[in-house]
C-alpha cells in the first residue's frame, strides 16, 4: 500500500497532526490553531482560535467544511484536498 504525503502549506501540518493522532471519519472538532495556520497563510486574520466546529450541512467526502471561531471573528473554511481552502468570513 502506497501513502501518498504532501509536504506544502496546510496538507504537511494536517499529515502531521493526523500522524500524531489519527482523527475518527465521525470527528466534529478539529484543533482550531491547525485551520486557523491555513487561514492565516491566505491572508485572513486570526487572533486567538477558539474553536473549530464541522459544518455538517456543507461538507462532502471529497470537501470538508469548519467553523472557525477566533477571539476577534467567525469564518466558514472549506478545505479542498491540493488547494487553497475557502475562507469566507460569516459575522
Amino acid at each position: 500500500m502506497r501513502t501518498n504525503l504532501y509536504c506544502t502549506g496546510f496538507g504537511f501540518i494536517l499529515a502531521a497532526a493526523l500522524a500524531i493522532e489519527p482523527i475518527p471519519a465521525a470527528a466534529q472538532e478539529m484543533p482550531p490553531e491547525i485551520l486557523a495556520v491555513q487561514i492565516r497563510s491566505q491572508g485572513f486574520a486570526c487572533e486567538k482560535p477558539l474553536s473549530a466546529v464541522r459544518d455538517k450541512a456543507l461538507s462532502r467526502p471529497d470537501q470538508a467544511a469548519w467553523i472557525l471561531k477566533c477571539q476577534n471573528v467567525t469564518y466558514r473554511v472549506r478545505l479542498n484536498p491540493g488547494m487553497a481552502a475557502r475562507v469566507q468570513r460569516i459575522n
